[in-house]
């Protein structure tokens, strides 16, 4: 679906479509895959036709360059998107601001998990204590289980950037944080 000009300013005129919103819908390059040619959806299924195309559902947001293109850390800060933290009304949100340098990471760069970008999303008991250990280095995260789904993979590569944004990660010079430890 693309925006007439005076429908684009309508939008901005009534709040619903934010300056940099407009700037993004006018800039946008990003191409996204049909429903029928994605490798998700089966391109037999009859109800593909009254799906809304990926394009039109993901163009407003926040650009990325990898996954389904969009920036989704930003588009939470930026208050584009506000979804719902719990299925449970009784549930706490807890939001960590605290980092973990992983450095069990063989010769890659060491990992920097950032817990405030995860917990802004989700409880801390959604992947503790059942994928990771709450004490930090108890867990053996390993690049091969990541891939086949597990501690990190649970999301990334689902509903997250894809694991192959491998700097994304592996943010951290081993040189910047001084003598390098070897993987235990």
């Amino acid at each position: 679906m693309k925006l007439s000009r005076s429908c684009m300013v309508g939008l901005l005129a009534s709040g619903l479509l934010g300056a940099s919103s407009l700037y993004l819908w006018a800039a946008d390059s990003r191409q996204w895959k049909s429903l029928e040619k994605d490798g998700l959806h089966d391109p037999e299924n009859p109800a593909l036709k009254v799906m809304q195309p990926p394009g039109a559902a993901l163009r407003l947001l926040p650009p990325d360059s990898a996954g389904n293109l969009v920036n989704w850390v930003k588009a939470l800060r930026d208050r584009y998107i506000n979804p719902r933290t719990n299925l449970y009304e009784t549930t706490q949100v807890r939001i960590l601001d605290s980092d973990i340098l992983m450095k069990r990471t063989a010769e890659m760069p060491y990992v920097l998990f950032p817990h405030r970008a995860h917990t802004e999303w989700l409880d801390c008991s959604n992947c503790h204590e059942k994928l990771f250990k709450s004490q930090a280095g108890t867990t053996p995260v390993n690049m091969l289980a990541i891939l086949q789904g597990q501690y990190c993979g649970q999301c990334h590569g689902a509903v997250s950037f894809p694991l192959t944004e491998c700097n994304r990660c592996h943010s951290v010079p081993r040189s910047s944080v001084g003598v390098p430890q070897t993987a235990k």
